[in-house]
């Protein structure tokens, strides 16, 4: 017992049977209802995510009837509204939809390979790595185009990921260390971002919007020259699941059922990269997301990463859509740019979250 984890020590010795004999998942014990509702569950989420997508295309300072809507995709801008829908908001939407998954992706493979409940490309720093190297790049290198800073965002959201996990400790880290880690390296960026804003007034105004998060006025290419980072990433993160299920029972039953969690690990941390790196390149740090979509879909889909990691890329697009048309309508005619409402949804999360007697027991 002495080369076991924490984690597989409290687990009942059934369990870790049971999980040798279904190919590592960590709940086999699942209830029959649980196992029948998770595919009407993951159906559910994209009727969701095709309503929240109608939304976006109609809904805003100048609302778009649905056939109209419907025109604009078929027919091209062949009138006002149909222009609107297809120059403006169709890419606003894709762009949502691909930075959604990502963003909840990222959040579930955190959660998973680092058992923390308070797990966030946000709350870890991996945004703010990127950020932080975006506007690096804008400030003092003169990138002015969208492949030029791309590549500084995943190389910061890499280093932003290592740096939080070796002052946690690495394997040694614990969801209170991690937390801290994240907060105070997040902190330590935003305040570098802030300062080299201030000294450079154009970089500031350019960097605006961006820097808190927003899908408003994104040009669709932008979104082409990130696919291959995203779609890597997401191929990546799915294809982990089996090896995250293997290692929630500690290192050596991972060994044991065929995962090596020395690769699985620094697997995760590339796929978290992409993800997040591309993401942030496109639309700026967007938090919260991959906090809360996990959270809200685990008393459907139980914490089997085959199940969670797919329902966080069906539901996280659907609450930063739905999240966006928020900000939209509260305030006209001016926008809430989507990181100021995800940050606001989120924010409370975390309190609660942090209150709970059990949220290290994830």
């Amino acid at each position: 017992m002495s080369g076991l984890s924490a984690v597989e020590r409290r687990a009942p010795a059934a369990s870790r049977e049971a999980s040798r004999d279904t190919g590592t998942a960590p709940d086999p014990g699942a209830p029959p209802r649980r196992r029948a509702l998770r595919p009407a569950g993951l159906l559910s989420g994209l009727v969701l995510l095709v309503a929240a997508a109608a939304l976006s295309l109609s809904v805003g300072t100048h609302h778009i009837p649905l056939d109209q809507v419907w025109d604009g995709l078929t027919r091209g801008p062949v009138g006002k509204n149909e222009t609107i829908v297809h120059d403006l908001r169709l890419p606003r939407t894709l762009i949502g939809i691909a930075v959604g998954t990502a963003l909840g992706l990222a959040g579930a493979v955190m959660q998973t390979l680092t058992r923390n409940p308070l797990a966030d490309p946000g709350l870890l720093g991996v945004n703010a790595g990127a950020s932080a190297a975006v506007v690096t790049a804008v400030s003092l290198f003169g990138v002015r185009t969208f492949q030029g800073y791309l590549w500084f965002a995943v190389a910061g959201a890499a280093v932003a990921a290592v740096l939080v996990n070796a002052l946690a400790g690495s394997r040694a880290a614990t969801p209170v260390r991690l937390a801290l880690a994240g907060t105070a390296v997040s902190a330590a960026l935003s305040g570098y971002v802030n300062g080299l804003q201030l000294l450079d007034l154009e970089a500031l105004d350019r960097m605006r919007d961006w820097d808190v998060g927003s899908l408003a006025g994104r040009d669709g290419r932008l979104l082409l020259q990130a696919a291959p980072l995203l779609l890597a990433g997401t191929v990546l993160a799915l294809g982990l699941a089996r090896p995250l299920n293997a290692m929630a029972l500690g290192d050596d039953s991972a060994r044991s059922l065929g995962a090596a969690p020395g690769r699985t690990r620094v697997l995760s941390v590339a796929a978290v990269t992409l993800l997040c790196g591309g993401a942030t390149a496109v639309c700026g740090p967007i938090g919260f997301v991959g906090l809360m979509v996990p959270h809200a879909v685990r008393p459907v889909c139980g914490p089997d990463a085959r199940w969670l990691f797919p329902y966080c890329a069906v539901f996280s697009p659907v609450l930063l859509l739905v999240s966006d048309v928020v900000g939209r309508v509260v305030a006209p005619p001016s926008e809430i740019q989507v990181g100021i409402v995800t940050a606001l949804l989120g924010g409370v999360l975390f309190i609660h979250l942090v209150k709970r007697s059990r949220v290290v027991k994830l």
